[in-house]
This record gives C-alpha cells, sequence and structure tokens, in this order.
C-alpha cells in the first residue's frame, strides 16, 4: 500500500524479508546465480535425427550388359538407315515398330501413368502410325509426326479420363504421358530423315556419339565408377566425361570422312549434342529410380528399368538430329 513517508531503505529491507525468493535488487541482483541448462541436444540425439544415407554399389556385370544394350541399339539403327532406299522403307519401319513397343513398355513401366493399359494401347498405335506415316507419305517432314503426337496425346488423356481413380492424377500425370508420346513417336524421325539429303549421315553420326558415349561410360563404371555422382546413383563422373570425349572425338573423325557440309569440326558438334543428351537421359533415370526407392516405393520391373536409359537416349538423340540438319547443317 502506498505510504505517507518517503521510501526509505527500512522499507526495502522489510520487502526483501517478506519475498526471500525475489533477486536482490541491483543491476548484478537480476542475473541468476546459476546457469540454465544447455537447450543444445545432446550428440546422441543428433544421431537419432539424421538417417544414414544408403551407399549403393555399381554392379559391373550390370553396367557392361547395359553399355552392350546402347552398342547393338546403335548398330542397328544405323544399319537400318543405311540400307534403306525408297523401295525398302518398310522392313526398316518394322524394325523401328518393335524398339517403339520396347521402349514404350520401358517407359509405362518405369513412369506408371494412370490407365496404364489404356495409355500404352493408344501410344502404342500413335507409334505405329508414326512409322507408316514416315514411310509413306509424300512429303518427307516432321508434320505427320506432329499430327500422330498430339492425337496420341489426346487419345492417352481420353482414356485415363474414364475412371474417377485415375482422373484424379490426371493434372499430375499429363507430362508423363507426354514424354512417353514424344519417346514413342520420335522412333519414326530416323524413317523421315533417311528420305532426305542429309538425313542418313546425321543418322549415322548422331547414333555413333551417342552409343559410344552410353558404352564408354557404362564399361568405366564397371572399372572406375569414381567419383560417384551421389550414394544412392550407382554412377560415376569420370565415365561421363570419358563418355562424352570419345563419342565427340569418333564423331569428328566421321566428319572428316563423309562429304560436304560435313566436316570435323561439324561432327564433333552434332556428335556432342547426341552424347550429352543419351548421357543425360541414361543419368535421369539412375537418379529417378534413387528417388523411388528413397521414397519407399516398388522398384522398377528389372528389364524395363535396365533399358529405359539407352533407350530414352536415342529417342532424345532422334529429336536433337532432326534439329541440327535443319538448322546448324542446312
Amino acid at each position: 500500500m502506498p505510504q505517507d513517508d518517503p521510501w526509505d531503505a527500512d522499507a526495502s529491507r522489510d520487502v526483501a524479508r517478506l519475498n526471500p525468493g525475489r533477486p536482490k535488487a541491483g543491476m548484478y541482483g537480476a542475473v541468476p546465480d546459476e546457469e540454465p541448462p544447455s537447450s543444445t541436444p545432446d550428440l546422441e540425439d543428433d544421431d537419432e535425427e539424421f538417417e544414414e544415407i544408403e551407399f549403393v554399389p555399381v554392379r559391373a556385370k550390370l553396367s557392361v550388359a547395359i553399355g552392350g544394350f546402347a552398342a547393338l541399339l546403335a548398330a542397328a539403327l544405323i544399319l537400318g538407315t543405311l540400307t534403306t532406299g525408297p523401295d525398302v522403307r518398310m522392313p526398316y519401319a518394322v524394325v523401328l515398330s518393335g524398339i517403339q513397343l520396347l521402349g514404350l513398355f520401358a517407359w509405362t513401366m518405369a513412369l506408371n501413368p494412370p490407365a496404364s493399359a489404356a495409355t500404352a494401347a493408344v501410344v502404342g498405335v500413335a507409334g505405329l502410325a508414326g512409322c507408316y506415316l514416315a514411310a509413306t507419305a509424300d512429303e518427307a517432314g516432321l508434320k505427320p509426326l506432329l499430327y500422330v503426337t498430339v492425337a496420341g496425346f489426346v487419345g492417352a488423356m481420353a482414356g485415363q479420363a474414364i475412371r474417377a481413380r485415375d482422373r484424379q492424377r490426371i493434372s499430375d500425370s499429363w507430362r508423363t504421358t507426354l514424354l512417353i508420346v514424344i519417346g514413342v513417336v520420335a522412333y519414326a524421325i530416323p524413317i523421315t530423315l533417311s528420305r532426305q539429303s542429309l538425313g542418313s549421315q546425321a543418322i549415322l553420326v548422331c547414333c555413333t556419339g551417342a552409343g559410344l558415349a552410353v558404352l564408354v561410360a557404362r564399361l568405366t563404371d564397371a572399372v572406375f565408377p569414381q567419383p560417384r555422382i551421389a550414394a544412392q546413383v550407382p554412377r560415376g563422373g569420370v565415365g561421363i566425361v570419358l563418355g562424352a570425349m570419345v563419342g565427340t572425338f569418333a564423331t569428328a573423325w566421321l566428319g572428316s570422312q563423309l562429304v560436304l557440309p560435313f566436316t570435323p569440326a561439324k561432327g564433333a558438334v552434332i556428335g556432342l549434342i547426341s552424347a550429352v543428351a543419351a548421357l543425360l537421359i541414361d543419368l535421369a533415370v539412375n537418379f529417378g529410380e534413387a528417388g523411388r526407392r528413397l521414397a519407399g516405393e516398388a522398384p522398377t520391373f528389372w528389364l524395363a528399368r535396365h533399358m529405359t536409359g539407352p533407350l530414352g537416349g536415342f529417342a532424345l538423340t532422334f529429336v536433337a538430329a532432326y534439329a541440327l540438319v535443319h538448322f546448324y547443317l542446312a
């Protein structure tokens, strides 16, 4: 209670006796005598919070097998392009249709779009139609393949919209569906390029660069997978760089052997772009599988998982080859 008399030292001592738990008055009395316990967690708690990163070993035999598959695929594509002609386009179209079905099987298993069966059926029909139109069209161009790609994408999306549980995933999966359609139809581009003046030579250079890049990268990973790209990804940086270098060197030599407008410099540029495209797709597949494993999802079927990288790399290589023929060589 307020007092009439002025506040003096005796009143302060009386208040201190009535409140023995309060700190002493003054500047130093407000500081606690003992330090509060530290809020920093113990080292044991830190170890519990951070999980150990899984280190995926490199399987040498598997790397060799994938590299061999890429080399065989490149050889088949090159031989088919060089041996095709005005009257023998359909056999090459049949071979490419078989490769399309392999790619469709691998990409559907890996990307798992909604209504997988319906999507695969529609995209398969689109791929066959693309090969047929590329081989029989009056004018060798990309326009028929663009129409087939749009029709295949619209048909696949319509098939995914039939069931309610598939419609819920359309907003997230339309990009995946579009990638599958483009990858399948892209295998009809070599037929179109083989009907153009520089197309066959461009396919030879591009497939050589891409095939050698993937082969050398995989063989190097089987022997020396260092430095690791990531602990969860069984790939080495030396193989990626060495594969791109070998593919570029081989295509530079091819450029010196082919007729104009090919030169060693142009062959090196085309080979480097093709090698990087194939290596990036192959590496992206490895990162995708690592992400599925970290997310706790079921892994892709082993055959589809190992074919996805080379098949996707050559699909992107064909798109790059068509662009290089019309915007760089021409």
